[in-house]
């Protein structure tokens, strides 16, 4: 989101000595702090920033964070305490129990859009069913209460915003009431069209034909100061008055041409329509903000405004154009030019944190938002990194990659709910930054470099078609795509045997030239490449079980409650008075396992007997903690942790367990989390 409240006072009081009369902040500062969100940092042996949790691997901290970001969200779905069609959030820094803020506009259009993306990535990497039930949840409570009437202009499309604390949409009044803002129409149906797609629902799919409807009805040829949408008007009419907050321009059109492009692509709605306005919007777009940088128009808190501009808009374009560089032929200098001008622009502040580059948020040149460096802006640091991913992918700099690795580094220490992170003002904190926006731009790294994403499990990490449906299994991945031609990458935790689609077998080749499919020995890199059927099969032989979690996020119990019986389910025993949950801590970002007291030995029973696979532990004392864990029907497995270390214990134990017993040395400083079991 935007918050235009961060000053110049800021920059007054950190960088005193860089001021001029011309400009009032340096446009890029070196903030090597020692802590980032409160978390220390790590650095390798060039000082350069290495990720949080666990410096040594990028996989565990990088899927960390997004799965973090997925509890918090999950469990806000479940409990119903806190809507998730609220916009902002503050949380106890004791007990980490969240509350809405009933002061700031409800839940914004583009969150949809965000969300809708987030869960795109994030359902087939875990093959969860939870996260399409929350998103359509999402989607449809909004459709249902948020959009125009079918008699307007602008008709029966979403609403960007809510009054705050109202549960309908109808705009935010600061800007006028009864209002749209047509990027946000574009990006929403992008949003639709692909859950239909997803989840071959229709009305989803009906939504979207709506938004583009009413893009077409309203589209304009547009020119320096005048978009071919404006960036918010009265629905009724389109008009662009009386109301403060209306205004003419917003540079942001590719998210129309998203939208459009892909009802082209599957044939459904009035596709004549859409290829002539979709060719108006992108001739405009070449011949003015790509030409002269005025990205502005985006926020739902910014008013008519040519002078303040931010990243989204620049970097969103870069990464449509990287992953279709057939609908730009001048993609590769068009992307490095966006790239760098969010990087260079004196619009607002960067920053340079042990190596990483970070940007915040939008600016003018004179006041700018978010806030103090290593505080906040997670999500456009990590929509930066994820362009910067995605342009190495296409162009093979290695630069690029080095760049987008220590910012992706950076936002690993925002994960879960880091007390030492702030937003602009107060401890307020935004479901579309940390819990949509930022963890889907994050998963860009696995599509774009599938070697950071963890080695030894596996998950499907991108391709433009959606996955309808995925299973995994021991050495085994199946799924499907909406599209019977695509292409996918996945990170495999076995050498697979044989791949089929529709049944019919793939050839393994160097290239992805037809149908094929290739695979890298040394880092179990798989590509496939479909063309006739939507189904794909993927069998090899494999030790590894894919494990089922509990995460002591769900279902949620408050902070230092001891466990007593069953939890999470009728699956385990924690006896009584030995177990309890404790609030983020240390290196876990989330509610997890702690010891009631240091006690020296410890155990809990399965109700009926499983694989006992791991868990996550972490050393939170001075000194070395010791431990061993055993059952009565497998073999101990010991484990050693320095102070201030993580570690993901794996058993090996292929034989079920009727109880897992835990002996420690120095117990009181170890917690624990992602206990992992094999599920059948």
């Amino acid at each position: 989101m935007n918050r235009l409240l961060a000053s110049l006072l800021a920059a007054f009081f950190l960088f005193p000595t860089t001021l001029s009369p011309q400009q009032s902040f340096p446009v890029v500062s070196t903030v090597d702090e020692p802590s980032i969100a409160g978390r220390p940092v790590a650095l390798d042996a060039q000082h350069k920033l290495l990720p949080w949790p666990m410096p040594d691997d990028t996989g565990y901290s990088y899927s960390s964070h997004f799965l973090s970001q997925w509890a918090i969200v999950w469990d806000q779905f479940n409990r119903q305490r806190l809507p998730y069609f609220y916009c902002c959030f503050d949380f106890d820094r004791t007990t980490y129990e969240l509350s809405p803020d009933p002061n700031w506009v409800n839940s914004t259009g583009y969150l949809r859009a965000m969300m809708q993306g987030f869960i795109e990535r994030l359902y087939p990497y875990t093959g969860d069913p939870h996260t399409l039930e929350f998103l359509q949840n999402f989607v449809d409570y909004e459709l249902e209460n948020g959009t125009t009437p079918e008699n307007y202009v602008w008709a029966q499309v979403p609403y960007p915003s809510a009054n705050p604390g109202s549960r309908r949409y109808t705009g935010w009044s600061n800007h006028g009431e009864d209002f749209v803002e047509p990027h946000v129409v574009g990006e929403d149906g992008y949003a639709y069209l692909r859950l239909y797609e997803m989840t071959g629902n229709a009305k989803y799919l009906r939504a979207a034909i709506r938004c583009a409807a009413a893009l077409v009805k309203n589209f304009k040829s547009g020119d320096e100061k005048n978009s071919p949408w404006p960036f918010r008007c009265l629905a009724r009419n389109g008009a662009l008055s009386p109301g403060k907050g209306l205004s003419p321009y917003s540079a942001n059109v590719v998210e129309p041409i998203m939208l459009f492009d892909e009802l082209i692509r599957i044939g459904l709605g009035d596709v004549p329509s859409y290829k002539l306005v979709r060719e108006g919007a992108w001739a405009w777009l070449m011949k003015y903000p790509m030409s002269n940088n005025v990205w502005v128009g985006y926020f739902e808190d910014v008013g008519p405004n040519m002078e303040n501009m931010n990243n989204v808009i620049p970097l969103e374009l870069a990464r449509y154009i990287l992953l279709h560089p057939e609908k730009d032929p001048d993609w590769r200098e068009h992307a490095r030019k966006l790239i760098d001008w969010v990087k260079t622009t004196p619009r607002w502040p960067k920053y340079i944190v042990h190596g990483a580059t970070v940007t915040t948020e939008q600016g003018s040149g004179k006041e700018f938002c978010c806030n103090l460096p290593n505080q906040c802006c997670d999500s456009h640091t990590a929509r930066l990194a994820a362009v910067e991913a995605f342009y190495f992918t296409k162009t093979g700099d290695a630069a690029y990659k080095e760049a987008a690795y220590r910012s992706y580094n950076w936002v690993t220490y925002f994960q879960g709910l880091p007390g030492g992170a702030h937003a602009p003002f107060t401890g307020q904190w935004w479901f579309t930054d940390q819990f949509s926006d930022g963890p889907r731009r994050l998963m860009d790294a696995f599509w774009a470099v599938p070697e950071w994403a963890p080695s030894a499990e596996s998950h499907l990490l991108g391709g433009l078609s959606p996955v309808t449906k995925i299973v995994y299994r021991r050495g085994s991945v199946t799924y499907s795509t909406f599209d019977a031609e695509s292409t996918e990458v996945l990170r495999l935790a076995f050498i697979p045997e044989t791949v089929t689609t529709g049944g019919r077998p793939l050839l393994r080749r160097p290239d992805l030239d037809g149908a094929s499919y290739t695979f890298d020995d040394s880092t179990r890199v798989f590509r496939v490449h479909h063309v006739d059927s939507r189904d794909v099969d993927i069998q090899g032989s494999s030790d590894l079980i894919p494990p089922a979690f509990v995460t002591f996020d769900d279902p949620h119990l408050p902070a230092a409650t001891p466990l007593s019986g069953a939890y999470p389910s009728n699956l385990f025993d924690w006896g009584a008075g030995v177990w309890k949950i404790a609030a983020p801590f240390g290196k876990f970002g989330t509610f997890h396992l702690a010891l009631v007291n240091p006690l020296a030995h410890a155990e809990f029973r399965f109700l009926a007997p499983r694989v006992f696979l791991g868990i996550d532990i972490y050393n939170d004392g001075p000194a070395d903690a010791a431990l061993s864990i055993s059952s009565p029907e497998t073999q101990k497995v010991s484990l050693t942790l320095k102070p201030g270390e993580l570690r993901r214990l794996r058993t090996a134990w292929r034989t079920p367990s009727s109880k897992v017993i835990f002996d420690f040395t120095n117990p009181e400083s170890l917690h624990f989390d992602n206990l992992a079991y094999q599920r059948d």
